[in-house]
Parts: structure tokens; sequence; C-alpha cells
């Protein structure tokens, strides 16, 4: 596993669970809105950190927080994740991973190893939208798959999209939630434009407007009737 770094505690990664957050290294999506830049571009990647040094911890942290949560970059991406999850699992720690969801085979040896708690996968926008979003070409029906496993799976999930003014109406975000009709948990999330990949991003105040509250809350009303939970999840 390339690791790029390690948040020792959060209350708010993992619902219902104090958890570590580990960063992985490497990612196939270019979203301009990203805020993680040093774990997505080669040229901005940091030292690594060791495999063992990870484990040392999580041995120290037994009794105190009770899950690890896995992000990135892009988790799937490394061939070895199913391999690391089975050892922190060995340990007794829930795991949640989060996933933009472009390998639907690798999510699914992971669900059949019965090595996941919880699973957030990003919704980046409209499934036609994505290739121009995520300066990639995407395998939409990848996504779609991805999509269908989460919520047929029978572990705690929720979908999310990061709402970014410039690339997201309230128009788009329906049509995303319609995509995901029928689904447990959808969340909005704010979007912080000070670290984006698109420095022109970082400075946009208009982001955190008045007007696009009043759209968000318009947004999750309109939700209701599709989506088991919807809400959003304000910057801090």
């Amino acid at each position: 596993m390339k690791i790029g770094g390690l948040q020792k505690v959060s209350l708010i990664d993992f619902p219902g669970k104090i958890a570590c957050v580990l960063f992985t290294q490497g990612c196939n999506f270019r979203c301009q809105f990203c805020h993680n830049e040093s774990l997505v571009l080669p040229g901005k990647f940091e030292n690594l950190m060791d495999e063992q040094e990870i484990f040392k911890f999580l041995n120290s942290k037994k009794g105190k927080i009770e899950g690890m949560v896995i992000s990135g970059g892009e988790p799937t991406v490394h061939n070895d994740l199913g391999d690391f999850l089975k050892k922190i699992k060995a340990l007794g720690f829930s795991i949640k991973l989060d996933t933009n969801g472009s390998k639907p085979e690798i999510l699914n040896n992971l669900y059949k190893a019965n090595l996941l708690d919880y699973v957030a996968m990003d919704i980046k926008h409209k499934f036609d939208r994505y290739t121009e979003i995520t300066n990639t070409m995407v395998d939409i029906e990848s996504i779609k798959r991805s999509v269908d496993l989460i919520k047929n799976s029978g572990v705690d999930y929720e979908f999310r999209t990061t709402f970014v003014p410039i690339f997201h109406s309230s128009y788009d975000v329906k049509s995303i939630i319609l995509q995901l009709s029928g689904s447990k948990r959808f969340v909005i999330q704010e979007f912080v434009p000070e670290h984006a990949m698109n420095k022109k991003l970082n400075n946009d105040e208009s982001i955190f407007s008045h007007r696009n509250s009043i759209v968000l809350d318009d947004v999750v009303n309109f939700g209701k009737s599709h989506i088991g939970e919807v809400k959003v999840r304000r910057a801090t």
C-alpha cells in the first residue's frame, strides 16, 4: 500500500464510530475541485508512511478507537488493498472505505471477503458529465455497477456529492438524486475552496453565499421523496 498520511483520530468521518483516517496515495481521476492534490498528482506526492508504522499505531489504540477510514486519493487503485484490510480486520477494527466507484470488481471482492463495514461513494456529477468533471475517460457502466453493488450489499453506506456552484446547479443535484433513487442515504457536501486542484477556485467566496444555502435546502426537500435520508454536510 502507498500510504500518504494518517489522521490519528476523527469523530466525524466514520458515522457512529471514533476512528482514524488513512490516506492512500494515487488516484485515477483528476477532478478540478479535489482538495487532496498531494495524494493525487505524482509531482505533489510527499514521502510515504511505512505500513509497519500504521500497524504499530493501531495496536496502541485498541480499545480507544473503533475503526479506520480508508480514503485517498483512490484506495481501489492499489492491488494489495484487500490484503491490507484483512490485517486491519484481524486487529478487530471496523473499516469504512471512501471510493470514487471506478473499480466495481475490487469493491465486489472486498464485499465478498466481508472486509467492509461502511462505504462512502463519491458521485461526481450526472453520469453524462463524468468525463468532463473528472478530466478522465470514465467507464460510466463501472460507476453504475458500483452504485448497484453498494445499494444491494447489505453493508451500511452513503453516496455523496460535493456541491461546487460553478459546476453543479440545483437541477444537476436533483438529477443525481434521481439516478440514485431508492438509495439509503445521500449527502451533499459543501465545497471548501482553499486547496482545490484548480487554483482559480481557491478564493471563490461566492461558494459560501446565502443563495447556495437556499439551493441546498431546496435540493434536500426534493431528495426526501426519492432517497431514505438526504442531508447537507456543511463546511467547517
